[in-house]
């Protein structure tokens, strides 16, 4: 893609955006085009907020807020509680459903009633499993069930829109551009809808994919939301009610650490810094990447 950037005018950002998706659309309308589009886009905004010495947050419009409550994503229910976090999402290990529930109702007993509770299954279960898990569930109020069938598996995902009772089922980590969200909500496959900014096409789409669950009545809950890359967005969208944690509570991880906003008592705070706010020391990449 380098041609068309090469001497362009960076804050064009949409522009630069569709000629982008236009130059790769015959073999690129998902995969690694659009993941390599989202971080180019990502870069524009951050160069955007920099040239205009804002936050990128200020350029979308404001902030409705000036923190965002986050969900915890992990097996450390104690570490997450100890970092006063009150939702709670649990991936898919080598559990079985039974072990699951355990899990979360060892978790529920903890955390308590007022607490949030969710599942993301890595696209592992069939609908007939998931229809079971989702019978067995009810009595934890679990807020949604996180992709539990293959991202392609229409059929599958409308019967369990139709026949599932007591949560919600969440999708579209792995779905790229406005266009593909449009045709999930055209097939009505998903309550809530969850883009990754750095894969789904960055920030310019995700503000369509919005705009789009906003309109159609669906939740919007961007993967990945407590990344400085997508804090902004929550920063700005009052329809984000949650930012999914982002190393929050991993010791270690340094270059998750310099991607992830501040944090207090179980909220991102907002980034004063221009642009995103992301500072990625020259040592710490050698360090990483050598």
């Amino acid at each position: 893609m380098k041609d068309l950037l090469l001497g362009a005018n960076a804050l064009n950002v949409e522009l630069l955006w569709e000629q982008m998706f236009a130059s790769t659309s015959f073999y690129g309308r998902r995969g690694l085009p659009i993941m390599a589009m989202s971080g180019i886009d990502l870069a524009l905004w951050d160069i955007l907020g920099k040239r205009a010495g804002l936050p990128v947050w200020r350029l979308l419009g404001g902030a409705s807020r000036d923190r965002v409550p986050s969900y915890y994503t992990g097996p450390d229910l104690d570490r997450a509680l100890s970092l006063s976090f009150r939702a709670f999402k649990f991936g898919l290990s080598s559990e079985t459903p039974a072990q699951l529930l355990a899990k979360l109702r060892d978790a529920r007993a903890k955390a308590g009633d007022g607490a949030r509770l969710m599942i993301d299954c890595l696209c592992r279960w069939t609908v007939e499993e998931t229809l079971n898990f989702a019978r067995r569930a009810e009595e934890l109020r679990l807020d949604f069930i996180e992709e539990p069938l293959y991202p392609d598996d229409v059929a599958g995902y409308q019967r369990l829109m139709r026949e599932v009772r007591g949560t919600k089922i969440a999708s579209g980590e792995h779905e790229f551009t406005h266009h593909g969200f449009a045709e999930m909500i055209r097939n009505r496959v998903s309550h809530i809808l969850q883009p990754d900014l750095t894969w789904c096409g960055g920030l310019t789409t995700a503000r369509r994919i919005g705009a789009l669950a906003s309109a159609n009545g669906l939740g919007f809950l961007p993967h990945r939301g407590g990344s400085l890359c997508a804090i902004h967005l929550a920063i700005a969208d009052p329809s984000i009610a949650l930012a999914e944690s982002f190393g929050t509570g991993e010791p270690g991880n340094e270059l998750m650490a310099a991607l992830t906003p501040p944090f207090e008592n179980g909220h991102y705070l907002a980034p004063t810094k221009p642009g995103l706010g992301i500072g990625l020391a020259p040592a710490l990449l050698r360090k990483i990447f050598g």
